[in-house]
């Protein structure tokens, strides 16, 4: 009776594991679902990094406004977006918002880690992103983002 016993538990022990063949059809499901979902997601990150750019300008150019609401004008480029964190000259801007126009006194980086660029002129104010490669110029990723750009979208 014990032999009947023990050789039952072997079969049920042996039945517990995969066959090579089994592990084989499952690895090769699996390749042709990354071969099929892969090339979708390519490129995603870098375009919902230019997205996000273009949140985060529209984020900043809310802040300029109301800095131009409250004191008469845009900070100048010397200036830059600097002056959304502490006031550049008090005795120019008199209506600047206690504690400034970012919360926690931090402004924002492009995706890539970067600080956008200001500039004002006679033809109004533009904000850049330069893009990943932190350069200006470039194609694809590393493409400059413009707040012109955003606006076109």
């Amino acid at each position: 009776m014990s032999t009947v016993t023990v050789s039952s538990t072997f079969r049920t022990a042996a039945r517990r594991g995969f066959s090579l063949m089994e592990l084989m059809i499952v690895i090769i499901i699996l390749g042709l679902l990354a071969a099929l979902v892969m090339p979708n997601l390519i490129g995603k990150s870098e375009q919902a990094k230019q997205g996000l750019v273009c949140i985060q300008m529209e984020n900043i150019r809310n802040a300029l406004d109301s800095f131009k609401l409250d004191n008469g004008s845009y900070p100048d480029t010397e200036q830059g977006l600097d002056a959304l964190i502490k006031n550049p000259d008090p005795e120019r801007y008199n209506n600047y918002a206690p504690g400034g126009y970012f919360k926690n006194a931090v402004l924002p980086k492009d995706p890539w880690k970067h600080h956008y660029i200001y500039t004002k002129d006679d033809n109004g104010i533009n904000l850049i992103s330069l893009g990943a490669d932190g350069k200006e110029g470039g194609k694809d990723e590393n493409k400059d983002v413009t707040y012109a750009d955003c606006v076109k979208k």
